[in-house]
């Protein structure tokens, strides 16, 4: 029975040494937790009372009850890759192998596959909500994070066009200035409209509004008009008529797309004149269109939410998608896969599976990963414990085996 105690200490040691033998060698592991195993005492061996009447008894030695997780946050670092992802806080990334099962990883130590796919280095996918028109859908279900090159953008055509340009009140009546604006079509072609403004009183000027022909089907001469009519001013130099957009018509265009119906808005959001008269000379500032071409994905960015926000070739940013990040009643009960992996078990509860930054969930820093956060320190001061922890018991085995010794020589 001395020898089972004493082996049972062994055993105990041996086990927490191997806890701290993988601690040190994940120590560079993105992602990695620190691990601790716990004891408790065994069943303990009765030999009746004292004279008050407490139990006489003698412990049966030691085991590990468990080996518990430390699941701080590891220090963030930066890596410029646009596919590395760090979260900061509680939560998991939610990753899906080739047969469909979902497991969970703090390592975001991402890449990307032949699709564009985020995935991680194990060629498990990353998974998250999709967008649609630059739009997320959280109530979608999950699908893989695709970030892939070939992702591209719709031409937009211009809808709506201003400029915020000075008129100069002290120019001749018949003087003349000029403001170009670029808009777009259906099919992502530009075409140069020219804004050409004539005084004809002293608060007044006509503008003609034109494009080049050859952009017209059938357009004959440099330039065809598409729209007219007569700007008046009040004496502090504000648009006074027209009071309300002025619609314009182009087309037909000479590349077969749609028309092109812009509404030139006259005021900001504030009710102010875009375009003014006063005593300056005339001038340009402004020019706010937006429609935009075709664009394919360039860069790509992640913001703390997880929304991937893709920058196309056109320069016009839009989410392709958001990340998802899972969060466990007890985060303690799941299952270490390796890989840096973990899934659910009955002790762990269901994954609760959202955005970044709700629920309790931690936000996503974007190009960089979170390190390991085993304590170096720590785990060389545990280890020289459990060390001596195991030099006694096998110290102690070998008193007992000395003690059996000289009672066999006794007896015989």
């Amino acid at each position: 029975m001395s020898f089972s105690t004493a082996l049972s200490g062994l055993d105990a040691s041996s086990a927490a040494l191997q806890t701290v033998s993988n601690n040190l060698a994940n120590m560079n592991t993105d992602g990695y937790k620190s691990q601790t195993s716990t004891f408790a005492d065994l069943f303990y061996q009765s030999y009746g009372t004292s004279g008050g009447g407490s139990p006489i008894q003698t412990g049966l030695g030691v085991q590990v009850t468990g080996s518990e997780q430390d699941f701080t946050n590891g220090a963030v670092s930066s890596t410029g890759e646009s596919s590395n992802l760090a979260l900061n806080g509680a939560g998991f990334f939610v990753v899906q192998d080739s047969s469909g099962a979902q497991t969970y990883t703090r390592n975001g130590d991402f890449t990307t596959n032949s699709s564009g796919q985020l995935m991680t280095l194990g060629g498990d996918l990353v998974m998250g909500y999709p967008a649609t028109g630059g739009v997320v859908s959280t109530n979608s279900s999950l699908q893989p994070i695709d970030v892939g090159t070939g992702t591209s953008e719709s031409a937009t055509a211009t809808s709506t066009l201003s400029l915020t340009s000075n008129l100069d009140a002290s120019a001749a009546v018949g003087d003349t200035f000029q403001s170009p604006i670029s808009v777009y079509d259906s099919l992502g072609s530009a075409h140069e409209l020219t804004m050409t403004y004539t005084k004809t009183a002293s608060s007044a000027w006509s503008y003609n509004v034109t494009i080049p022909s050859k952009d017209i089907q059938g357009g004959s001469g440099i330039s065809t008009a598409v729209g007219s009519g007569t700007l008046s001013f009040d004496s502090s130099g504000q648009l006074t008529s027209p009071t309300t957009p002025i619609a314009l018509s182009i087309g037909p265009l000479s590349d077969g797309a749609l028309n092109i119906a812009p509404s030139w808005q006259l005021k900001d959001g504030s009710g102010n004149s875009l375009l003014t008269q006063t005593a300056s000379p005339s001038s340009n500032n402004a020019t706010n269109q937006n429609g935009f071409a075709a664009g394919v994905l360039s860069t790509y960015s992640v913001l703390p939410d997880g929304t991937v926000q893709a920058t196309f070739s056109n320069g016009q940013t839009s989410a392709i998608g958001q990340v998802a990040v899972a969060n466990f009643a007890n985060p303690e009960g799941l299952l270490m896969d390796g890989d840096s992996q973990y899934s659910v078990t009955s002790a762990s509860g269901a994954a609760v599976i959202g955005t970044a930054g709700t629920g309790g969930r931690g936000t996503i820093k974007g190009s960089s990963v979170e390190q390991s956060n085993v304590d170096v320190a720590q785990q060389f001061s545990d280890l020289i414990v459990y060390q001596r922890a195991y030099e006694a018991n096998a110290k102690a085995i070998t008193a007992f085996d000395q003690m059996e010794q000289a009672t066999i020589a006794m007896m015989s």
